[in-house]
């Protein structure tokens, strides 16, 4: 293990087991990052204006784009393997705040999909959402390595594969345009918000 991971692992790493409500919230971050994004895109979805499509489409693009750095993650970790710090370090030499199975460490699954979240709603949405995505995503990179389930080059290389998915979805985001028209249907939003005509006023329904 190079000296780099190894001493920025142990400064981060041993920030915790200090005070208990970081800890709490670290490890909330680092196990349930899924679950806030999702709540994070159904927020944002239902919240944009009815008639708003392009940001909507937006949300789709930055989806896909998590869809993406997953799968680059999945061969990239069948081409390198590297086993996770708890394996590697000798016990009590760190803190682990989270259960995880000791598979492939690099790169972080959670960082790189948190990262292309984010850089797929660049630009393109509220900066509200963008602006959340982004936050989560760096709170999501720290406490991957707080938490002790990732060396710290993991959640850098993580972030590099979330941003550059990000980047490659958003390029190709028209092929994506009919998932968005399909949820816009769905949902009744953008071009099939329903309109109703009250006392000669067009009411948004």
């Amino acid at each position: 293990m190079n000296h780099f991971d190894i001493t920025l692992y142990h400064f981060i790493n041993h920030l915790s087991g200090h005070v208990h409500w970081i800890d709490a919230l670290m490890a909330f971050f680092s196990k349930y990052g899924l679950e806030i994004y999702a709540a994070l895109f159904i927020a944002a979805w239902f919240a944009l204006p009815k008639r708003e499509e392009m940001k909507r489409h937006q949300l789709v693009v930055a989806f896909f784009a998590g869809v993406l750095a997953l799968l680059v993650n999945v061969l990239i970790s069948h081409i390198w393997y590297r086993e996770r710090p708890f394996v590697v370090l000798p016990k009590g030499d760190f803190h682990q705040l989270i259960p995880h199975a000791a598979d492939a460490s690099f790169p972080s699954d959670h960082t790189s999909g948190s990262f292309a979240f984010a850089a797929g709603a660049w630009g393109g949405t509220s900066k509200w959402v963008s602006r959340t995505f982004l936050g989560v995503a760096i709170i999501e990179m720290v406490s991957r390595v707080y938490c002790g389930v990732h060396w710290p080059t993991d959640v850098i290389g993580g972030m590099v594969v979330g941003i550059l998915s990000g980047i490659v979805i958003r390029y190709f985001s028209k092929w994506l345009r009919p998932v968005t028209a399909l949820g816009l249907w769905l949902f009744r939003f953008g071009r099939f918000a329903r309109t109703d005509v009250v006392r000669g006023t067009d009411l948004k329904g």
